[in-house]
């Protein structure tokens, strides 16, 4: 299997947006097992309640337990499928084991993992793994976990990781001399990071998998009034997200493009590529740094305790 050029055809998009449960693509999920990180609410629900209505076994994740079980009876009432959930804090590398663990006990087979969790604070918070809390959750968690389901990914073939990412990696770059912000901090720039190495990680992994029928691809959700960076918001963000909300998407909208190439047809084989509105785009040209790409795996193997990952 090989990554697919931008300039080679495309299936039409069934949807631009699911704004209701009755609009949701006219494809069905029923027999794949979907797992969905942070599924408990804003785009991650919206994306595991979207693909449970089309019939998939859908799998959740959540840090709060009462809010992760709500959340799954919750879906089940509007899916056709089983839901199960699996909570666990994974900014912390241990309960990302231990979670991960606890779904290859109990998922036989997964089809498709979104790497959805991820969030924005505004401030320097540090893990119980000592590192800065916007890249362990945002990328390392994603690399941790993946790397830990892969082989229940390749039994499970054809198989799909999707990387939630966004547009603002155009913004990011890679600085390996202080991944952790400890010289010097700022939210937007951590955040971008993340996302960069978001977009890095999904092209590698595609190159080191493409033998093995597990496709891999990053998507940009837009901007969507969720409660992102509520925890920690900054000053500018507390001004200025009242008025843009007017302007934002829903969450069902944002979960659009996740949904799409979740489900797209096992036939459409590309790999390693970036979508925004359930479309195939250009990302930025510092995502195409191979180079960085391998040292951003290797690094990150390192500090997740897992050298030769991949």
């Amino acid at each position: 299997m090989k990554t697919a050029p931008l300039d080679q055809p495309r299936p039409t998009p069934v949807i631009a947006g699911v704004k209701k449960m009755n609009e949701i693509p006219n494809r069905s999920m029923v027999g794949k097992t979907v797992l969905v990180t942070g599924g408990t609410g804003g785009i991650g629900r919206a994306t595991a309640t979207g693909l449970a209505a089309m019939g998939a076994h859908l799998a959740n994740t959540g840090r709060d337990r009462e809010r992760t079980e709500g959340a799954g009876r919750e879906i089940s009432a509007v899916g056709r499928g089983q839901v199960d959930v699996f909570v666990g804090d994974l900014s912390s590398q241990s309960e990302v084991r231990r979670l991960a663990g606890e779904i290859l006990e109990r998922l036989p087979r997964i089809d498709v993992l979104i790497n959805n969790v991820g969030g924005y604070w505004n401030n320097r918070h540090v893990t119980a793994d000592g590192l800065e809390h916007t890249f362990a959750l945002n990328h390392l968690a994603s690399f941790l976990l993946t790397n830990l389901l892969l082989d229940r990914l390749q039994q499970s073939r054809p198989a799909r990781v999707v990387t939630v990412a966004s547009n603002a990696h155009a913004q990011g770059r890679i600085d390996f001399d202080d991944l952790q912000g400890e010289r010097s901090y700022s939210g937007a720039v951590a955040y971008n990071q993340s996302k960069l190495a978001n977009v890095l990680f999904t092209y590698e992994l595609a190159r080191r998998v493409q033998a093995s029928a597990v496709i891999a691809n990053a998507v940009h959700p837009g901007v969507v009034r969720t409660s992102f960076g509520a925890e920690d918001p900054g000053r500018a963000q507390r001004l200025s997200i009242p008025l843009m909300k007017l302007f934002m998407k829903a969450p069902t909208q944002g979960a659009a493009t996740s949904i799409h190439v979740a489900s797209s047809s096992d036939r459409d084989q590309r790999t390693g590529l970036f979508f925004a509105n359930s479309k195939a785009k250009r990302s930025s040209k510092r995502s195409y740094d191979e180079a960085t790409a391998a040292r951003l795996w290797e690094v990150s193997a390192d500090l997740v305790g897992l050298r030769g990952a991949g």
